[in-house]
């Protein structure tokens, strides 16, 4: 008989699963500090001669669920907080992260004196304990609405590029993050005032609300993008693993059938409406190329809501042959249902559940 001598490894399956998803690399090197190195780059300023000086920011899995568990708990309401890490050429590191109280509303989120305040006490107990990160940008959530800046989020970008450089933007969609089971993330930086970018390369279509278009249309070419990775240390493995212990308890007691209904119905009503208004221009005009588009872009978001409902579904029937002994014995004569029949029993016991 052999023996498999191979060390086994301390991350569950989920959490492995989750980190292959958002293709979390181990990297170890990106944690050595130059003070040297970080105060020459920050007296050089380079970035205020080239405004797309910084193409890429690099977050820690540490940093990436912490903020995805702080977007999660706010729920339909914005939240906003910090990141802390340090510049590496053309990129920047996030290592940490940490919540501001603010107060969210379902559209916007302004810090008030109170986050200041709070934003004030925490970095100086940072550099109490001599910790050498910096706070280089900011988080915020957009529920349900995707991963770009508003008129308001452009506005206090711009105001931190000015004042505290270098400074970067994060946003994330944590309805679409349980919907998708991948997180939604971007990262973005704002352009000087008075500068002309160049003609941008189409970027990768994603769905905005019908309700947002006209602020993203507004100002999308006030900011750019950029490049966005995640990597893990086996030096934090341990503080992963606590921090994942408690993102998992709660992703696993939860249906996305169930927490993500309305978000579900609003994505639907969305494309309802998206369809009426190219249904209004085809009949006051002929097919032109921008209708046309308009429709295929409504079909991707169709299909995308199709796509997730289908696999929050099957989530919730592993679970209940997991955990479900009512279920347990019998899922494996029960007859072939249709994906409607399915869909009204779980979202029927479900809210029998709640």
């Amino acid at each position: 008989m052999e023996v498999d001598n191979a060390r086994p490894t301390t991350a569950s399956v989920p959490q492995r699963n989750w980190e292959m998803s958002n293709q979390i690399t181990t990297l170890d090197s990106v944690y050595e500090y130059n003070d040297v190195m970080q105060n020459e780059i920050r007296q050089a300023k380079p970035w205020d001669k080239d405004p797309h000086y910084f193409k890429q920011v690099k977050v820690s899995a540490i940093a990436l669920l912490k903020m995805v568990m702080h977007a999660k708990r706010g729920g339909n309401l914005e939240v906003m907080g910090l990141m802390q890490g340090r510049i590496d050429a053309n990129s920047l590191i996030i290592l940490d992260a940490f919540a501001l109280p603010v107060e969210g509303t379902e559209t916007r989120v302004n810090a008030q004196s109170q986050a200041y305040e709070y934003m004030s006490i925490y970095t100086d107990l940072c550099d109490t304990e001599n910790r050498k990160e910096k706070v280089v940008g900011w988080y915020h959530s957009h529920p349900g609405y995707g991963c770009w800046l508003s008129g308001i989020d452009v506005s206090t970008q711009t105001l931190n590029q000015k004042y505290q450089e270098p400074w970067v933007a994060i946003v994330i969609d944590p309805l679409r993050t349980m919907s998708a089971g991948k997180v939604d993330i971007g990262a973005f930086r704002t352009y000087p005032e008075g500068y002309r970018p160049p003609n941008d390369s189409p970027s990768e279509y994603q769905s905005i609300p019908l309700n947002k278009i006209e602020d993203f249309g507004v100002h999308c070419k006030r900011y750019y993008s950029l490049e966005i990775s995640f990597f893990k240390s086996e030096m934090d493995a341990q503080i992963l693993k606590t921090l994942w212990k408690t993102y998992w308890l709660s992703t696993l007691s939860t249906s996305p059938l169930f927490s993500n209904a309305e978000f579900i119905n609003n994505q639907m009503k969305d494309i309802a409406q998206k369809l009426s208004a190219l249904e209004r221009k085809f009949l006051t005009a002929e097919k032109n190329v921008d209708g046309l588009e308009g429709l295929e872009k409504v079909v991707t978001d169709a299909e995308t809501v199709g796509d997730e409902l289908e696999a929050a579904r099957i989530s919730q029937f592993v679970k209940r042959a997991l955990f479900d002994r009512k279920h347990a014995g019998a899922i494996c004569c029960k007859p072939p249902q249709s994906a409607d029949e399915a869909m009204s029993e779980d979202l029927t016991e479900d809210a029998e559940m709640h």
